[in-house]
């Protein structure tokens, strides 16, 4: 009952380099070339994303209109396919001029020459690799980066297929980062100095403007909600979530119909202030007064805010805009994204506890996620329905972003299993997680590697592709081993 915010489609541009001497002197071999580009073109487009092909570049003036067209498109990743042998200089003008990385694309039409046959234009044909040296090299000279070769077969080759799929995720996460505004409400929960983050230097990253609203703002649109909104979200929140009885835990109670109303109500309001304010995610934390209006929403939070996290728009509590960006950018490539921290051992099964009370991507859950009434929240001031489950059992990564001592932001990545087995009743989220070599030596080199106590937790074995947007974007990025 959860519709998702549309993704934005990511652009890809795509280019052809070849020799422009060669045609005259091989008839017949442009257009084969031209055969194989567009079935490169055909491969990349199995991939949910939106092409700019712009055909073959074979002299400097059109590698120079090349990157013109590209920057004019707002290309998110440059394809540059190494069709065969080609001058740097059809290349150099479009990896100096675009901003948008490049990938050298060497995909040979045959998987070997046939030898018995072998001639000059049937190497040509298969010369896909002969200029990558020279590109790599160039780009040294100009201080450019080439970010990746893919080499292999045009045809059936499942390995080629999956890098060139890779780099589409990347530049979804590329795309998603453009315009975007995730905001901060509230303020840092006292004390937590790895929270703290300059709103200008979080921009100056990563693109991102960061929004500074007010609870007041959120009050607003919290008394504009009309009866029939809230009926149609209690509905929702029923068919989503469980209601479980109370177990071990003497803080939680089965969902009361005051937290239903209060969280339904909120979660409207929510809604209505993520639209107003064009919001693509939230940081938040408030107190208030107690017994005030400002304290009571602050309270009512969490299942609206899972709710917008399913949806794609990430909503973390504690104020932490950073973990709220690796939340996003995992949801943007579609492995979820929940807020998470480590919780107690379990020492006797080499698992550890991962997860976190507030709100957390409920499309992750193992089985349906359930809401507790909770008499209070722990460390915090304030009560209400909080939101419990277990991430899918399988393999998980972890995106965690703090900041280096000259203000700029590292990545901390690592990957990790999800395990079958208890998780106690408290109304938070926990998983059973477990690491190699084993799970305290992980944790101890995560702890060592500084990141901050929270990180986002997605599906799936990722750390490959955060490590390449990691360097693409220019932060220090660390993989956890």
């Amino acid at each position: 009952m959860l519709e998702r915010i549309p993704e934005k489609i990511p652009k890809i541009g795509v280019f052809a380099v070849a020799h422009s001497a060669y045609w005259s002197q091989f008839e017949g071999l442009r257009e084969n070339m031209d055969k194989f580009h567009n079935d490169l073109v055909s491969l990349i487009g199995e991939n949910k994303v939106e092409i700019v092909d712009l055909g073959m570049v074979d002299e400097s003036d059109k590698g120079f209109a090349a990157a013109e067209k590209f920057n004019a498109e707002n290309v998110d990743l440059i394809f540059c396919n190494m069709i065969t042998y080609a001058t740097s200089s059809v290349f150099a003008p479009v990896l100096r001029n675009c901003s948008a990385p490049m990938v050298l694309v060497a995909l040979q039409p045959r998987s070997a020459m046939d030898y018995t046959r072998a001639n000059t234009f049937m190497q040509l044909e298969n010369d896909n690799i002969c200029s990558v040296p020279e590109f790599c090299g160039v780009a040294l000279r100009m201080n450019k980066t080439i970010h990746d070769v893919i080499i292999g077969k045009l045809y059936n080759d499942e390995k080629a297929k999956k890098e060139i799929a890779e780099w589409c995720t990347i530049a979804k996460a590329l795309r998603a980062m453009k315009g975007t505004r995730i905001g901060l409400m509230g303020h840092v929960l006292e004390a937590m100095y790895d929270m703290h983050t300059d709103p200008t230097a979080f921009f100056s990253a990563f693109g991102i403007h960061v929004p500074l609203l007010e609870v007041d703002d959120l009050l607003c649109e919290y008394k504009k909600v009309t009866d029939e909104e809230i009926e149609r979200e209690k509905k929702v929140i029923l068919e989503e979530f469980d209601t479980p009885d109370p177990k071990s835990d003497p803080l939680t109670m089965k969902l009361t119909d005051e937290d239903l109303y209060k969280s339904a109500r909120a979660s409207v309001a929510l809604e209505h202030f993520r639209v107003k304010h064009n919001r693509d995610g939230l940081a938040y934390f408030y107190n208030g007064a107690e017994g005030s209006e400002h304290r009571m929403i602050a309270s009512s939070l969490i299942l609206g805010n899972s709710m917008l996290i399913a949806r794609g728009i990430p909503m973390c509590g504690e104020y932490d805009i950073k973990t709220c960006l690796a939340m996003y950018i995992m949801d943007s490539i579609g492995i979820g994204g929940s807020f998470a921290e480590i919780h107690p051992f379990d020492f006797d099964s080499d698992c550890i506890l991962v997860g976190h009370d507030g709100p957390h991507h409920i499309q992750l859950a193992e089985g349906k996620p359930v809401v507790r009434s909770l008499k209070k929240y722990h460390g915090k001031e304030g009560s209400g329905a909080s939101v419990e489950f277990k991430l899918k059992e399988g393999d998980f990564t972890m995106l965690g972003i703090n900041q280096n001592p000259d203000g700029t932001f590292r990545f901390i990545i690592g990957e990790g299993v999800s395990n079958d087995g208890p998780i106690p009743p408290t109304g938070n989220t926990n998983t059973r997680a477990s690491f190699l070599p084993d799970t305290p030596t992980f944790i101890k080199k995560w702890c060592m590697s500084g990141p901050t106590h929270h990180f986002a937790l997605g599906t799936g074995k990722y750390a490959g592709t955060l490590e390449k947007l990691g360097k693409i974007l220019g932060v220090t990025t660390v993989v956890v081993k």
